[in-house]
């Protein structure tokens, strides 16, 4: 794996490899805070720990593949996938002074906001924040709740649970959302586990660096409460690790059999640089066939032949399905033809074999 600095890329809003930056479709950037002390890690890099044999640095890039541009405030090193890299200053100035220095490196309107150590996040909870927060205008979300200015969580309920004039919210007519964030299982706010209004998170970031002349050592709750937020719940993919019974807990749940075929599949897909989505199902019955029906050596060896065609068919899944298709008729040929009532290929019975006729004795 390799540092990556994207080409050209000088971190500043507006430059031109920004993708679809208006309208319900607008891309986003991801801002993800790799810093810190890991404490009670004992000072090992938090983001470096390896989780199913990769790095949570790693798994959490893997979560947000489809953003514009990512930025990873922390010291560079090796990562799976390209990003930028930036600084706070001065260093270990603590979480928003690090979300303000990546804040300067994105230009899309929604920026989603991770922190370094979410072993379980997948993309599918990252579509899920950035789908409610578009949705989120002018109407509220049911299923999700908000929070008064008082602190207090409403939930709403329904439907058509929404404001009577779709145009307001209750802070104020025209108001609109601010964010989505996660909580966790006991209902505790993860606003590191979040996608936000970029222009909200500038204004209220310049608020708070005017009022304090600075963003060094402030916490993080100052941002949030001067948020229009709305909560969703995600109790797997808001688990962080913090500690090593974390990370033993982590490495222990991917190891259960409901999920670790797909965690070695993305694994392998990371370390071998390859962002593929392909019908794992399909090769396994591939693979299956293979061993069953010729040998069981077959199935690596068949599995890999398909590989080797789809690249040279130029990649793709429909691809590697229709090399799985053309390999996996093939193994159940083979293996039609070592049964006792095999036909052959007309489809009609084999006839007798013709009995040696003895020469005329006559």
């Amino acid at each position: 794996m390799t540092a990556y600095e994207p080409e050209g890329a000088t971190g500043r809003p507006g430059d031109a490899d920004q993708r679809g930056t208006s309208g319900a479709d607008a891309g986003y950037d991801a801002v993800v805070l790799a810093g810190g002390a890991a404490r009670r890690l004992g000072g090992e890099d938090k983001p470096g720990v390896r989780v199913g044999g990769r790095t949570l640095l790693d798994r959490v890039l893997a979560a947000c593949a489809d953003a514009t541009r990512t930025v990873v405030v922390a010291r560079p090193r090796p990562t799976a996938r390209p990003v930028e890299w930036a600084r706070e200053d001065p260093s270990g100035g603590g979480p928003l002074a690090a979300l303000d220095a990546g804040l300067r490196h994105t230009g899309a309107p929604y920026v989603l906001v991770l922190s370094a150590d979410l072993p379980f996040l997948e993309e599918k909870t990252v579509r899920r924040l950035l789908d409610t927060l578009r949705a989120g205008t002018p109407h509220e979300i049911p299923g999700t709740s908000r929070p008064a200015r008082d602190g207090h969580a409403t939930r709403i309920e329904g439907p058509g649970a929404c404001l009577d004039d779709p145009g307001s919210r209750a802070d104020g007519p025209g108001t609109r959302l601010d964010g989505v964030l996660l909580t966790d299982p006991d209902g505790r706010d993860q606003p590191l586990v979040a996608v936000y209004r970029a222009d909200a998170l500038r204004r209220e970031l310049g608020v708070l660096a005017a009022a304090h002349g600075s963003l060094s050592g402030l916490p993080l709750r100052r941002l949030v409460a001067a948020l229009d937020l709305t909560r969703i719940t995600d109790p797997v993919a808001s688990f962080d690790c913090d500690t090593w019974d974390d990370i033993a807990a982590a490495r222990a749940r991917i190891r259960e059999h409901g999920h670790v075929l797909d965690e070695w599949i993305s694994a392998v897909k990371d370390e071998l640089g390859i962002d593929l989505d392909v019908d794992t199902g399909v090769l396994l019955d591939l693979a299956r066939d293979a061993a069953h029906g010729v040998a069981r050596p077959a199935a690596p060896l068949t599995t890999f032949l398909v590989g080797y065609a789809a690249a040279r068919a130029g990649g793709g899944p429909e691809a590697v399905a229709e090399a799985s298709r053309k390999a996996a008729a093939l193994a159940l040929r083979w293996a039609d033809e070592g049964t006792p009532d095999a036909r052959p290929d007309n489809g009609s019975p084999a006839a007798p074999p013709t009995p040696a006729t003895e020469p005329d004795a006559g």
